[in-house]
């Protein structure tokens, strides 16, 4: 389904709005990193899962269910490490900052959307 002349203009606007927002871009472009996941997250992730790994079996064949549980924890704690991309380093960051204030950019496009939202009801 095509969209309408108002909804093309809209998404123009946005776009430009996006392509001129520097601190947002620069934003987005602090968080992406090249090649996808880190190789330190995965390496330290995997490390983690088999150290979970072992005290799970260790905990199992002794039938110590607490040291299973924490094999279990730490299994879960390495796999989220590893396929995290902001598990080990950023977490956080930026958001506590810029959190309590909204951009610009950001109440334009509500005050877009309420503004549609009343012209349609």
């Amino acid at each position: 389904m095509p969209l309408s002349e108002h909804e093309q203009h809209l998404l123009e606007q946005l776009e430009k709005q996006l392509h001129e927002d520097h601190k947002f871009a620069s934003s987005m472009k602090s968080n992406a990193s090249p090649g996808g996941f880190s190789t330190r997250n995965i390496a330290i992730g995997a490390l983690v899962g088999v150290i979970g790994i072992v005290v799970l079996l260790v905990g199992v064949s002794n039938q110590w269910i607490p040291l299973g549980v924490v094999g279990f924890a730490l299994m879960c704690v390495g796999v989220y490490a590893a396929f995290s991309k902001s598990a080990l380093g950023r977490v956080g960051r930026g958001r506590a900052k810029n959190g309590a204030q909204k951009s610009s950019f950001m109440s334009d496009l509500e005050s877009k959307w309420e503004a549609r939202h009343r012209d349609d009801h």
